[in-house]
């Protein structure tokens, strides 16, 4: 079996460890003349440490990766915290994997050291795939072709297997835009910071905020509506003042948060409509290809990650020449819970940002009484997302995570 994998970002480079490990030959195809990540911070929930670390990058993860203590829902005008739910070391105890905060150039950089060098090709743009009931060919700008028995598209929301061979629909338009900066961590701690995890919700917009880089840095991410034309680039630059603008009337901790960072960044956010099929005979989709989904349950790499861990066994397990059954059983196993989440995550914004007052109330009191009620600590939500064992999923051995709902 051979399988060519279009994109190498995270998705891309875990499934190649994937693959490599359960020794299927492959080659990845990256249009990029590096393999380096632009943006900033990433929440690595258990459902994906536990796949990075049966691959190997336990280790790894522990030197950049930072521990979160809690995660803190505070109200954005007077920093009340509002909830107050536990992550580290909790979450290693009950979901038997970690909960990090990571920088995603540290992730993707930790995941090609490990990457046989022979297995991808950089430079390489794709212009077009195909296949036949025996074979995929994929058809390389320039001239060149490649051919396997397996197509994969990791080529991210403006995925080019997704528009060729699936629905061949645009990303939806949120309206909103993501500011995000760092900060060092005497500026982070200055402003009363610790290592948490934290949300600060708002009329209209949000933030999220948290250590990176084994927690020399600060990041954080503020998310709303903006009226300008904004450009969906994780590396266009944004005006300071802007962000003070739309921030202003906030907490003194937010805003001079946003003063003391020196180079801000502002990108369009964008999302996809749920597809019904992943698959079509030899070719398939996988992360921000198959479900981009928004942000608020910082999601859409963890889902990637199971993806890739889902599918590689698949595959291995595939008896001979059924590869197209291997990929039907990777979406069974993986479309129902990425839909939900992504819907869940499009359905967040709401939740974060309320403008009724009688509503607001009503969402704060259901806040104070999960606290006050909750043994664990952690929402049914997050339970029923950090649970989640991919090799479990496979195995069928998941039984108790399904008896589970959001």
């Amino acid at each position: 079996m051979r399988v060519i994998v279009i994109g190498c970002g995270i998705g891309g480079a875990t499934i190649s460890l994937g693959l490599s490990r359960a020794g299927i030959s492959h080659v990845v195809l990256e249009q990029a003349g590096e393999l380096a990540e632009v943006g900033a911070g990433l929440q690595m929930s258990p459902n994906a440490t536990r796949v990075l670390q049966n691959l190997g990058l336990g280790d790894d993860l522990a030197r950049f990766c930072v521990e979160p203590a809690a995660h803190y829902f505070t109200e954005s005008r007077n920093g009340e915290v509002l909830m107050k739910t536990p992550l580290m070391p909790k979450a290693q105890e009950i979901f038997g994997a970690p909960y990090y905060h990571a920088h995603r150039a540290d992730l993707l950089a930790a995941l090609v050291k490990r990457m046989d060098p022979g297995c991808v090709r950089l430079n390489t743009a794709v212009e077009s795939v195909e296949q036949t009931s025996e074979a995929v060919t994929v058809r390389l700008k320039g001239g060149g072709v490649e051919i396997g028995d397996v197509l994969i598209g990791a080529d991210g929301i403006h995925s080019l297997v997704r528009e060729q061979v699936f629905k061949p629909d645009p990303p939806r338009e949120t309206g909103c835009v993501a500011w995000r900066g760092l900060v060092p961590v005497k500026a982070a701690q200055a402003l009363g910071f610790e290592r948490n995890s934290y949300i600060w919700m708002g009329p209209d917009r949000s933030m999220v905020l948290y250590y990176v880089r084994g927690g020399k840095m600060f990041n954080w991410v503020g998310i709303g509506p903006f009226n300008a034309k904004a450009r969906e680039s994780w590396s266009a630059k944004g005006s300071k003042a802007a962000a003070l603008r739309e921030y202003a009337g906030w907490h003194s901790q937010i805003t001079d948060l946003i003063n003391g960072t020196d180079a801000l960044f502002m990108t369009a956010l964008n999302d996809r409509d749920p597809l019904e099929s992943w698959v079509a005979g030899r070719i398939g989709l996988m992360g921000d290809a198959a479900h981009a989904m928004m942000p608020f349950h910082a999601q859409g790499a963890a889902q990637s990650i199971e993806d890739s861990w889902v599918l590689t066994r698949c595959l291995e397990e595939a008896a001979e020449g059924e590869v197209a059954a291997a990929l039907k059983r990777y979406e069974a196993l993986r479309l129902t819970r990425a839909n939900r989440v992504q819907q869940q995550s499009r359905a967040a914004e709401h939740l974060f940002h309320m403008t009724d007052p009688d509503e607001i109330a009503r969402r704060n009191a259901r806040f104070a009484r999960h606290e006050a009620s909750s043994q664990e600590g952690f929402p049914p939500g997050q339970q029923w997302l950090f649970a989640y064992d991919a090799e479990k999923a496979v195995r069928g051995d998941d039984a108790e995570w399904r008896a589970m709902s959001w």
